[in-house]
């Protein structure tokens, strides 16, 4: 049997429904996190939970539980699970009403779901680098709120997997923001740059990760926006997430990044991250 969380209880995932009224199935109404999870152990698992509260709370919902009352409840799921390698989804929706675009009353439960899946690490990808695309970015103004609503990302992550890549890059303009499902890091000159965190983008976890790690190493860090031409003469160029931890860009918009292989910044970052990992999780 697999094991889902639905409302705060386990239940086998096969009995797991949605109603039709679900505010997050007619609206998007609701926030989501992505936790990894390595040797059965959630990496971070409290600085997410922080941001899924602090997600919620913008929107409006109130968890129906504590962050400590989730972490207990995400921890039995891992387990009951056996998850080894993977990750734990969970979302939160304004709950099952009616539909209409105004909040319902405030009876209305919100609606909390978790699962987890097997996803091994992208070995590959982290080894030998990754194809990117550039494109506009059409999404709302509260990209720091990780909201159920993705169609901005999802067309954007699509025109990137029709062109045999594996992220697209987004730019306001001239300034880049964001990868559709990443955050973004240019080096220059031995100075890493990235995007500061404010509403055009989302406060990655990873991220917070890698500029820890940075600055424990002495390593130069800029949060500041930077241009597509910053971009485009950057010595290095590498992106980070839940799922992609801290992953090369060997390309971007059919254009080689340096000499179109993972840069030694790049890979330190990677040994530090992993380094990370292992101090919550084990060896890798």
């Amino acid at each position: 049997m697999t094991y889902t969380i639905l409302n705060g209880t386990l239940i086998d995932r096969s009995e797991a429904k949605v109603d039709i009224e679900d505010r997050g199935y007619q609206f998007g109404d609701g926030v989501y996190e992505v936790i990894r999870v390595y040797n059965g152990k959630m990496f971070t698992i409290k600085e997410h939970l922080a941001r899924f509260e602090k997600s919620s709370e913008s929107i409006g919902i109130t968890l129906p539980y504590s962050t400590e009352q989730l972490s207990e409840m995400l921890e039995e799921l891992v387990g009951k699970n056996r998850l080894h390698t993977g990750i734990v989804y969970m979302q939160v929706t304004r709950g099952v009403a009616p539909r209409n675009h105004s909040f319902p009353a405030k009876e209305v439960v919100p609606a909390l779901t978790a699962y987890t899946k097997e996803l091994p690490r992208p070995a590959e990808n982290l080894k030998n680098g990754v194809k990117t695309i550039l494109t506009e970015d059409i999404r709302w103004l509260r990209c720091d709120i990780k909201s159920l609503n993705l169609l901005g990302s999802i067309l954007a992550k699509q025109q990137a997997a029709e062109k045999g890549c594996f992220e697209a890059i987004l730019h306001r303009g001239q300034d880049v923001t964001e990868g559709s499902s990443t955050n973004i890091f240019i080096v220059k000159n031995g100075v890493i740059i990235t995007h500061q965190s404010d509403n055009l983008i989302l406060k990655g976890i990873t991220k917070d990760v890698v500029l820890q790690v940075c600055a424990a190493n002495n390593i130069s860090v800029k949060e500041q926006t930077f241009t597509l031409d910053e971009l485009a003469a950057a010595d290095e160029v590498f992106l980070s997430s839940t799922t992609g931890e801290v992953m090369p860009i060997i390309e971007v918009a059919g254009k080689k990044v340096g000499n179109g292989v993972p840069g030694p910044l790049t890979s330190r970052l990677q040994d530090l991250f992993t380094q990370e990992i292992e101090k919550q999780c084990g060896e890798l």
